[in-house]
C-alpha cells in the first residue's frame, strides 16, 4: 500500500502522468471487499456515508457522480479481476481521490459510449472526472479518479494525465 506523503509517484506507464499523493492528515478511508456482486452496493454505500461524515456536500453533484464512477471501478474489478478489491478514498486540496485496486493486470480502456449495455464505465470516468490514470500496484493495478469537492473553476488539480 502507498504511504501518504504528499508527493508525487511517477508511473512506471508512459501513458500516464506522474500521480499526486495527498499529504498526511488529509481525509483517508480504505476499505476491502470480498468478490460477492454486493460489494460494489457496499462500495457506493460507503463513499456516500465517508462523504457525508468528511462534511463534502458540495458541489450538489459529488456525492452522486463518486458513487457513480467508484461503481464502474468496482464494477471492473469483480467482472476482469475476480478478486477482492481495494477502495480508497481521500480528499485534500479541493480533490477527493477514488481508488479501486485489485489483482487484476489489464488496462482499463475508454470506450465508446455507443449503444452497448456494457463496456461504458470509463467513458463515464472519463467524461466526468478531473483527472484519472491507472497503475500498475505490485501483483495488480489500481484504477483511480479525482473530482473536485468546492465546486469552482480553480478548485483542485486540473492538470492533463493523458485521458482528459
Amino acid at each position: 500500500m502507498l504511504q501518504l506523503s504528499g508527493g508525487r509517484l511517477p508511473d512506471p506507464d508512459p501513458r500516464y502522468a506522474d500521480y499526486p499523493q495527498p499529504p498526511l492528515g488529509a481525509g483517508h478511508l480504505s476499505v476491502r471487499y470480498d468478490p460477492r456482486p454486493s460489494a460494489v452496493r457496499e462500495a457506493r454505500a460507503e463513499v456516500r456515508r465517508q462523504l457525508e461524515g468528511w462534511g463534502l456536500t458540495e458541489p450538489a453533484d459529488l456525492a452522486d457522480t463518486a458513487e457513480l464512477l467508484v461503481s464502474e471501478l468496482a464494477t471492473n474489478a469483480l467482472l476482469h479481476s475476480a478478486s477482492r478489491f481495494t477502495l480508497t478514498l481521500t480528499a485534500a486540496h479541493g480533490v477527493l481521490r477514488c481508488e479501486v485496486a485489485d489483482s487484476g493486470r489489464r488496462t482499463p480502456q475508454v470506450l465508446d459510449a455507443g449503444m452497448s449495455e456494457s463496456g461504458r464505465g470509463m467513458f463515464l470516468v472519463a467524461a466526468l472526472a478531473l483527472r484519472w490514470g491507472c497503475h500498475q500496484d505490485g501483483p495488480g493495478k489500481t484504477v483511480w479518479f479525482e473530482l473536485g469537492t468546492c465546486g469552482s473553476d480553480g478548485c483542485g488539480w486540473r492538470q492533463a494525465s493523458g485521458h482528459a
